[in-house]
């Protein structure tokens, strides 16, 4: 069982292929800390590069939590200036209610560094997911 003090922000990731066959990496992070949501996304051409922009993307979003949250959350009379934060990491905001099921997700403390063995499961989930999307169009 978890002490109190142990709180852990989770995060589901996800990857899809849009219809001009870019690579479309979501994210959604949950701050345990101030209880809250965010759900970004970004563009990539490759997968390779949405695995490696999804690593800076994470440690991004770890590291910047409570700047993000104070703008995003409390500063909420001005809500573009979190897209502002976002987009200079290349982020946009996903206003998307939606997210798949089966995203894989994994927990990590707050403020600390997102270990790399976290994201090798990761990166084999969504390997696999694409390769089912990829499957069921061929099949079309």
């Amino acid at each position: 069982m978890r002490a109190k003090t142990d709180v852990r922000n989770e995060y589901r990731c996800s990857i899809e292929l849009n219809q001009n066959g870019k690579y479309c990496v979501r994210v959604r992070a949950w701050f345990a800390r101030n209880q809250w949501n965010l759900s970004v996304y970004f563009l990539v051409s490759t997968f390779d590069r949405g695995i490696k922009k999804l690593e800076t993307t994470l440690q991004f979003l770890q590291k910047s939590e409570e700047r993000l949250w104070f703008w995003g959350v409390e500063r909420s009379d001005d809500p573009n200036l979190t897209a502002e934060l976002l987009r200079e990491e290349g982020l946009e905001p996903d206003r998307r209610a939606e997210f798949p099921d089966r995203a894989p997700a994994f927990d990590v403390v707050p403020e600390r560094p997102v270990p790399a063995f976290a994201l090798a499961p990761v990166r084999r989930n969504l390997a696999e997911s694409l390769n089912q999307v990829r499957a069921v169009a061929a099949g079309d």
